[in-house]
């Protein structure tokens, strides 16, 4: 199973703390070190939305630079595109909210708009020789509308599907999924978009989050986002709370016999730092219990 660390983006974009680049680049590193290898870095917003994801040219600029780790940059137009392109990022990663409201909240645009701009950018990222991910947010539920219905989230995968994307993430934005739901949505996208990596992202709000981790793993998903310390949220979402933290995560992957070739040992020690640099204790609950005795990583 591919873990996909969004803790530098999707963890501290909600934080009340504005963390220095310093600490950014420090949090990659410790990622890095730790075995992760795809790395959701930054994203280009507008600063003034998301004042926490300013210095996104500043944190490309430091990170460390290996053959073996792909940065990931979140972008919402062609004007974040251009700068990540620029920035030197190795994936853009779109985004395509399921529910009319939530898209005009997040991005000032329908969702008919966002699409267009994935099949706008898709080219373009295939000559730069970019990943290209689409994350459909939202997926599970909507935080102003309620219930999104599966056949306008798979109807959405195909559309992105037929632009030629890498990558189709289910983002359960407001953490309202059941595993249930994981299983259908994910069976539904994958007959809808057939040859597309299929990647999920939950955020643990009700505490379902790991059990739709499973969900999505049995369902035949390979990719999972998850976030160091269990921290994240958005913004522009009411009351959404943190991804799954990537190293509990890890541990229940780990102990259940999949293998992740993630240092689990090393994720808690950088929950544990991440939580100085916060000022208050990650959600995480390795963070607080640590790993288990028998356990060896």
């Amino acid at each position: 199973m591919e873990i996909i660390e969004v803790g530098p983006r999707d963890g501290l974009q909600n934080e009340q703390v504005l963390v220095s680049t310093e600490d950014k680049i420090e949090l990659i590193s410790r990622s890095i070190d730790a075995g992760l290898r795809r790395i959701e870095a930054t994203s280009f917003v507008h600063p003034q939305r998301v004042p926490q994801m300013a210095d996104a040219e500043a944190v490309m600029a430091g990170v460390p630079r290996r053959a073996d780790v792909s940065y990931i940059g979140l972008v919402l137009n062609r004007r974040g595109f251009d700068r990540a392109l620029a920035a030197g990022v190795d994936e853009v990663n779109c985004v395509v909210v399921a529910s009319e409201t939530f898209s005009r909240r997040n991005q000032g645009m329908s969702v008919a708009d966002s699409v267009q701009v994935v099949g706008d950018l898709a080219e373009e990222s295939r000559a730069a020789g970019l990943g290209l991910s689409v994350t459909l947010a939202t997926a599970f539920g909507c935080p102003f509308e309620g219930e999104v219905p599966e056949t306008t989230v798979v109807e959405l995968a195909r559309q992105v599907h037929a632009f030629g994307v890498d990558e189709i993430a289910l983002a359960d934005t407001i953490g309202v999924g059941v595993p249930a739901q994981v299983s259908r949505l994910a069976g539904g996208v994958a007959a809808a978009a057939p040859g597309a990596v299929l990647r999920c992202h939950f955020h643990n709000t009700r505490n379902t989050g790991y059990a739709n981790a499973v969900a999505a793993l049995d369902a035949g998903v390979t990719v999972l986002d998850a976030s160091t310390g269990g921290i994240g949220g958005c913004p522009f979402a009411p009351d959404a709370t943190g991804n799954i933290a990537t190293e509990d995560l890890v541990y229940l992957l780990d102990r259940s016999g999949v293998g992740t070739g993630v240092d689990l040992e090393r994720l808690i020690g950088t929950a544990r730092w991440l939580s100085g640099v916060l000022g208050e204790t990650v959600p995480g609950q390795l963070a607080r219990a640590g790993g288990f005795p028998a356990y060896s990583a």
